[in-house]
């Protein structure tokens, strides 16, 4: 007859956790979403195309992302939690609860691991990669914000449309073509970040220095003035436009790679409870009947 004693693991010093087998389904895991995520990076690149009216659009994209994240999540996580359900020991004469519990767990533990492997060891060139890209894109804003801005109102020289306004004569004076650059940078540089519409005395005084190096009228000087800051003003608009929209992509990719984690918690920890439950229901007949019948080949004949 099989008694508990002759199972080492009832030993209620012994700790309920089986490592081994939490490494082991981590490892699967890990390496299974590496898998994916290189085919989905493949996958992501054919559908990309360098020209504008070819390939998927961002939208379609993101979207593809998403659920190529969400699989990948599922897959990887239900097949570590299986694997460390099916290799863990067996844990005999427990309470179906406890059982319940442990193969839960379990799964959980070979989650996190494998999750943090994979944050040590893949996010971080990923995060590069990540991280210019992003760098990039907002960049992009920054750089067209900045053009419109100009570098004076930076701290370089706050002081410079001032001083300018100092020195305004009635009417421009000739000076060179780099002097009358940086008035007319400063004039407008001013006249965006207030927000509003240029001052009539800048506007005249631009429109005059227009006139005098591009020998136009000054009707059609002030004309081209309103034109070019027409211009700038829906450049800073574009700009805010795409910092927004680099700003709630990031938002959204944040919130559905928590959700992806959640997920693959969730199944990894519902796969390893599968998995312990077919173990406890193959491993536990085999081995005791291999131990009935060898204890009743052993037994002396009296």
């Amino acid at each position: 007859m099989i008694t508990p004693a002759d199972y080492p693991t009832n030993d209620p010093n012994r700790s309920g956790v089986s490592w081994a087998a939490i490494f082991a389904g981590a490892a699967a895991a890990a390496a299974l979403s590496l898998i994916l995520l290189v085919l989905g990076t493949g996958l992501g690149l054919a559908a990309t195309s360098p020209w504008a009216d070819e390939g998927a659009s961002a939208k379609a994209l993101g979207i593809s992302t998403i659920i190529w994240l969400l699989i990948t999540q599922i897959l990887a996580s239900g097949l570590g939690g299986y694997i460390a359900g099916r290799l863990r020991m067996k844990w005999a004469n427990l309470h179906g609860d406890e059982v319940y519990f442990r193969d839960t767990a379990h799964g959980f533990l070979a989650w996190a691991v494998a999750t943090l492997v994979a944050a040590m060891l893949v996010l971080g060139t990923a995060g590069n990669l990540l991280g210019a890209g992003a760098t990039a894109v907002s960049g992009a804003a920054t750089t067209a914000a900045a053009g419109v801005a100009g570098s004076d109102s930076q701290g370089k020289d706050p002081m410079g449309y001032f001083v300018d306004s100092l020195f305004r004569a009635q009417g421009p004076v000739a000076v060179s073509d780099d002097a009358a650059n940086g008035v007319a940078a400063r004039i407008l540089t001013r006249s965006l970040a207030q927000g509003g519409t240029l001052a009539p005395e800048d506007r005249t005084y631009l429109a005059q220095v227009v006139a005098q190096r591009t020998r136009l009228t000054q009707p059609e000087a002030e004309a081209r003035v309103d034109q070019v800051y027409a211009q700038l003003q829906q450049a800073k608009v574009e700009a805010k436009q795409a910092a927004d929209a680099a700003t709630k992509a990031a938002a959204w990719t944040a919130l559905w790679t928590f959700v992806a984690l959640l997920c693959g918690a969730f199944f990894a920890s519902l796969a390893a409870l599968f998995g312990g439950r077919q173990r406890d229901r193959v491993q536990w007949l085999e081995a005791s009947q291999a131990d009935y019948n060898l204890r009743h080949a052993s037994a002396p004949i009296r």
